[in-house]
């Protein structure tokens, strides 16, 4: 496989209490633990970073899906949940994807999903190693 487009983001300070920097500048961010966790929640956190990317590739799976049926999607939208988790190993993360798909019917939209979820490359990084759940709403 080509590399297409490479994105390049460097963490400085401390982790999850640090920042995040793309290459191009693009991306700057603070980052603060979640009050969950016992931090200030002020910044964004990996687990955000990793849900809004997810939530956006997917949604560009899904559309893509759509178009090579012929399905027009409107006020459609991905909502992605990331959660970190903790076993007797260590941390881990699963993610919940949610799939709103206004004025379409069920049969349409779960094998639209089905379809995003074949070829989203999020989904297929992390597929086998990841608990990833896909619901898909009317």
């Amino acid at each position: 496989m080509g590399v297409l487009y490479t994105a390049e983001a460097a963490s400085s300070g401390d982790g999850r209490s640090g920042s995040v920097h793309s290459s191009d500048g693009v991306l700057s961010l603070a980052l603060t633990p979640p009050k969950e966790l016992g931090g200030a929640g002020t910044g964004a956190n990996p687990e955000q970073l990793f849900a809004a990317g997810y939530a956006a590739c997917f949604h560009s799976a899904l559309r893509l899906a759509a178009r090579e049926r012929g399905v027009r999607l409107a006020g459609d939208v991905v909502t992605a949940r990331v959660h970190l988790e903790r076993d007797g190993s260590g941390y881990g993360i699963s993610a919940d994807l949610e799939v709103s798909l206004p004025g379409l019917d069920r049969e349409t939209g779960v094998a639209l999903a089905e379809a995003a979820h074949g070829r989203c490359p999020y989904s297929r990084a992390v597929r086998g190693n990841v608990r990833v759940g896909v619901r898909v709403l009317p």
